[in-house]
């Protein structure tokens, strides 16, 4: 997975309430984590270590859940789920999961693919004629003039899934960015995923497809696809194909009326208008996914089912009798599909251990990567210090939710760290 480290952290007075709110009502099986595996040692370590962070103000609180062998064995809140209130955090709270959207876009599509929609070395202008006149950013001449090259092949739904496509987000070489900056090809801006096709197929890539992995809009060229092969909106395809037979139904993007006492606050974020638009994370920005979904983010969900969406991929593709992907497409997903000149994702992230599958991070050499972990687990971060872990060797799905920015990567590699000691067997 993506090694951004983790933030745990818990008030003491929470740790005392855990068990005392309802959780969501599809929960995994529960299975005593000693039965499971687990260390009450380890565990305690981490219980303590996230009330620890949350004492020190690291942290307002969150929640974390452990599964082994296909059961829940640890499961607890902690903390508050909004400091003003000093409401404590619940089990069935629910969070903004930011780029955790991302893979669940990418099971979306690869439901397509098994159905013979597309082959991944299909060029993406087949399906999105925006892309046909694609150039590539090739620095500038002595003037300053943007200099443009010809892509060395077209890029393919492949470098879609693991962004390798060349497609920014807003950064890179100023002259590209200031092009999306000047142009508004912001997710909090924009209306549609055609719209967002329209905007990128007029502005240079930042490298040759390929060559590089770049962290941009790939997952917005995805849903866009899962609309073309499908027919459907993205969030009816999601709640049809994935979040009804997955018992998923606190995931979607928005939160009913119903529910939204139920939303954790998005801590340490101004309400004004940030400088650079393109990271724009105000509580009430996020908000306009219920009616603007995109690939990149937008989603919401609890770690109840976030969890089932983890274990369905563990399994091999099934959940209790609900056949999301075939084995064979789960085990293609959670290799490394980087090209042999990438390899890792290195440099682009500090992970060089690193690789990058159909949608997911995946984890090739723990001892690269400085922290506990299993070569094949995989998995993926959002903004708000949220992770999941899947870990086939260990039998094991983690989930840490939280609402806390900026993106705190050192609590990440905590609760990895946190995670990992607590197993015993």
């Amino acid at each position: 997975m993506k090694r951004n480290r983790v933030p745990l952290g818990l008030a003491a007075t929470c740790l005392l309430g855990i068990g005392l709110y309802p959780a969501a009502a599809k929960d995994l099986p529960s299975i005593d984590p000693v039965a499971a595996g687990l260390s009450k040692d380890g565990l305690a370590r981490l219980d303590t270590g996230i009330a620890a962070a949350a004492a020190k103000h690291e942290i307002p609180g969150g929640v974390v859940l452990i599964a082994r062998q296909g059961r829940i064995a640890h499961f607890v809140s902690f903390g508050v789920s909004d400091r003003d209130t000093q409401r404590p955090m619940r089990k069935d709270d629910i969070f903004r999961i930011y780029s955790m959207t991302k893979p669940v876009v990418s099971v979306a599509l690869l439901t397509l693919y098994e159905q013979g929609k597309f082959q991944l070395d299909d060029p993406l202008e087949k399906y999105i004629p925006e892309f046909k006149n694609l150039k590539v950013y090739a620095g500038e001449n002595k003037d300053g003039e943007m200099l443009l090259a010809d892509p060395k092949r077209k890029p393919t739904i492949q470098d879609a899934f693991r962004h390798t496509t060349c497609i920014g987000a807003g950064g890179g070489p100023a002259p590209v960015a200031k092009l999306y900056f000047d142009r508004k090809i912001w997710v909090n801006r924009m209306n549609t995923l055609q719209e967002e096709m329209e905007l990128i197929g007029g502005v240079p890539l930042l490298c040759q497809p390929g060559e590089a992995w770049v962290y941009g809009y790939d997952h917005d060229v995805q849903a866009h696809l899962v609309e073309y092969f499908s027919g459907m909106p993205l969030a009816e395809y999601l709640q049809k194909r994935l979040f009804d037979p997955l018992q998923m139904s606190d995931t979607g993007y928005g939160v009913p009326d119903g529910k939204r006492d139920r939303v954790v606050r998005l801590h340490d974020v101004p309400e004004e208008m940030p400088a650079y638009p393109a990271v724009d994370m105000r509580p009430s920005t996020y908000e306009r996914f219920a009616d603007h979904p995109f690939g990149t983010l937008g989603l919401w969900s609890t770690a109840s089912d976030y969890a089932r969406f983890s274990q369905m991929l563990l399994n091999g593709g099934e959940l209790d009798g609900a056949r999301i992907l075939g084995k064979k497409t789960v085990e293609l997903m959670t290799a490394n599909n980087l090209p042999p000149a990438v390899g890792t994702l290195g440099p682009a992230q500090g992970n060089f251990g690193t690789g990058y599958g159909l949608g997911v991070s995946v984890q090739l050499d723990v001892a690269a990567d400085a922290n506990l972990g299993s070569p094949g687990a995989f998995g993926w971060d959002g903004a708000a210090t949220t992770r999941f872990i899947v870990d086939p060797e260990e039998d094991m799905v983690a989930i840490l939710m939280m609402q806390k920015a900026p993106f705190d990567a050192r609590m990440l590699s905590e609760f990895q760290t946190l995670v990992y000691q607590s197993i015993g067997k």
